[in-house]
């Protein structure tokens, strides 16, 4: 599924989300989030999630697409996207006008041209590493991943605010 292999890719990138990618977003959620989850697939992210005491409010995937999502009850979004970058950057362009929202994605992504316009309203970015995604194999993928947690809201308040808006970056934890 990375760049740097032959594998051929699942149907709308279709990889569920293993338990030790969302270990790094759990400290920066406040106890009893509440979350929708628009990319679910199998609901593994929710599980999770809520394992953690986080509160799924909504959740959908393929019949309703998240570039066309318009609101939510949630306090946040949280997802893995598929990782091609017109629909992810449909995503983020969508779901971050409409409440914060995280992201897991390649960690690598950030240091593209291509992440430019998105960068001016992410706000934080925590590694998580290489993952494996595919429940017994041998070895990891290939790309690190990160969580990006974007709020386009932000980009309307005035100077004053802007010097507190700056990306944070948060490296591995033990």
């Amino acid at each position: 599924m990375g760049k740097r292999s032959n594998f051929e890719r699942r149907p709308q990138d279709k990889y569920e989300t293993p338990r030790a990618a969302v270990m790094p977003l759990i400290d920066h959620l406040y106890p009893a989030t509440s979350f929708a989850e628009p990319c679910a697939g199998e609901g593994k992210l929710i599980k999770h999630l809520e394992k953690f005491g986080h509160i799924c409010l909504e959740q959908s995937d393929i019949e309703v697409d998240a570039r066309n999502i318009r609101k939510t009850m949630a306090s946040y979004f949280i997802t893995n996207p598929p990782w091609s970058r017109k629909v992810m950057h449909a995503i983020i362009d969508n779901l971050a006008g409409i409440r914060p929202t995280w992201l897991l994605m390649d960690a690598d992504w950030m240091h593209t041209k291509q992440s430019g316009p998105y960068m001016k309203y992410c706000k934080k970015v925590v590694s998580v590493g290489r993952v494996k995604w595919i429940p017994g194999s041998k070895n990891t993928g290939k790309d690190n991943c990160s969580w990006y947690l974007f709020d386009k809201r932000m980009e309307i308040w005035p100077y004053p605010f802007d010097l507190f808006m700056q990306t944070k970056f948060y490296g591995r934890a033990e």
